[in-house]
């Protein structure tokens, strides 16, 4: 209450920040709100870097107007009373002062030379010691990005733009404005980049490739900056799966899960379909280091689960969850998809018969490792004839099969299966012919491969 009433003395607001919030309120016992002001002409700089400075080394909250732009005024909470606080509002208004100047100094050198100009020495940045420096890592983003850009079909323009980006992407890591306050990485990027005489598509790529930085984030809008976003994730999830940096516990020093997490938020929300496995073992071929089969592996096993945690929390069945991730765990989009329309199919009050059919067959077949071929010269019963027919029918309707496809294709064969069960004996002496109505039952029980594995849900 007490920051929003001086806030708006001034005619402004304080943006909506709990974090800042939460931390204030953590650091006083007696807290005692208070305006200062700063010289104007120091709105010339950035506004994020104005705002991150008050932020970061002061926890002041800054004041903007209704259009969101910065007023030359900030609030801070004192700890303590009334008394004297003309004098802490002039000592922290100084403080504010020396931190503004220096800002201004780290700006004015950073803009001197072009932001492609920091490039050379991001070779000076570890990345991590068995997988090289920042620079390695642009130079491995420089030919993931146009891969994984083509498996998304940028346009030419789109694919320029994401080149120019994937080159830049880091360069301002190594800026005195970020050295100095690393939450500006990307900002910065941008800013530099404009002021480079780069285009403004580049600039907001260089930007929108570190989102989300967080729960809640706003997701990169462009395709050049949702690509080298996913290149860039997936890169560091590769190679540090490989050099055995695997999250344990609390430990995630190089924030894998937030990483994985952004990869499942981006491709969900902006419907992409990507075969994640396909995208880690290119990024592995780059590695300077081996990355096999096992460790390829245990990244796509790392994302799935946060898929799984996601989709949680998104309220869907556990079962559910699980019976999709096991055949569409590598596809973000597509699990989304099919967990969607799977638990709409099971809350239906067909779906106890059709899994209980269709579960006849499969529990027949399961731990048979042998698979027979197909005879349909040996169904001369009624049932098995009217199964083979429905099976076929069911099979062409499944070209690209979704969820729907597979229920529609349950329901056809329901009743025959029922049937079949009924009047013929699957196990039967007579080898051939016993193996001939197994072939069939393994094709029914296959109908959901790709789609979902039906055993790992409740009724199975």
């Amino acid at each position: 209450d007490g920051i929003n009433r001086l806030s708006a003395e001034v005619g402004g607001h304080i943006p909506d920040d709990p974090e800042l919030l939460d931390e204030v309120t953590g650091l006083v016992e007696q807290p005692t709100p208070f305006r200062g002001s700063f010289d104007a002409g120091y709105l010339e700089l950035p506004m994020d870097v104005l705002i991150g400075v008050m932020k970061k080394h002061q926890r002041y909250f800054p004041v903007v107007d209704e259009l969101g732009k910065l007023l030359p005024y900030f609030v801070a909470v004192r700890n303590g009373d009334q008394n004297y606080l003309d004098t802490v509002r002039a000592g922290n208004e100084a403080v504010l002062r020396a931190r503004y100047a220096d800002a201004r100094f780290f700006f004015t050198e950073d803009t001197v030379q072009p932001l492609a100009a920091f490039t050379p020495r991001l070779a000076t940045l570890t990345f991590q010691e068995q997988l090289g420096s920042m620079l390695d890592k642009v130079r491995r983003l420089e030919q993931l990005t146009p891969w994984l850009g083509a498996k998304l079909s940028l346009s030419q323009e789109e694919m320029a733009v994401t080149r120019r980006a994937a080159s830049l992407c880091k360069s301002d890591l190594v800026t005195q404005m970020v050295i100095e306050m690393t939450s500006l990485q990307g900002i910065m990027g941008r800013e530099y980049a404009l002021r480079s005489g780069e285009p403004p598509a580049v600039a907001e790529a260089i930007f929108e490739h570190y989102l989300p930085r967080f729960a809640g984030d706003a997701l990169p809008s462009s395709k050049p900056g949702l690509v080298i976003g996913l290149a860039n994730r997936i890169d560091s999830l590769s190679g540090l799966f490989a050099v055995g940096l695997v999250p344990t516990g609390s430990a995630d020093p190089y924030h894998l899960r937030r990483d994985a997490l952004g990869i499942v938020q981006v491709l969900i929300a902006k419907e992409i379909s990507l075969s994640l496995r396909e995208v880690i073992a290119y990024a592995a071929s780059l590695l300077p280091i081996p990355a096999d089969e096992e460790a390829q592996q245990a990244v796509l096993n790392f994302i799935a689960g946060r898929l799984r945690i996601w989709l949680r929390e998104q309220g869907y069945r556990y079962d559910v969850v699980d019976a999709v991730l096991a055949e569409r765990g590598e596809n973000p989009h597509r699990a989304h998809q099919a967990v969607q329309a799977l638990q709409a199919s099971v809350e239906a009050a067909e779906w106890p018969d059709l899994l209980t059919a269709w579960a006849r067959a499969k529990r027949i077949v399961r731990k048979i490792e042998t698979r027979y071929p197909l005879t349909p010269e040996r169904y001369t019963e009624i049932a098995t004839e009217a199964l083979h027919a429905a099976w076929e029918e069911a099979l062409a309707g499944m070209a690209a099969p979704e969820v729907a496809d597979l229920v529609a294709a349950m329901r056809k064969l329901r009743a025959p299966i029922n049937q079949f069960f009924d009047d013929v004996l699957v196990m039967t002496d007579d080898a051939p012919l016993r193996e001939a109505r197994l072939a069939l039952l393994q094709r029914i029980a296959d109908l959901p491969t790709g789609i979902a594995d039906l055993t790992r849900l409740q009724g199975f």
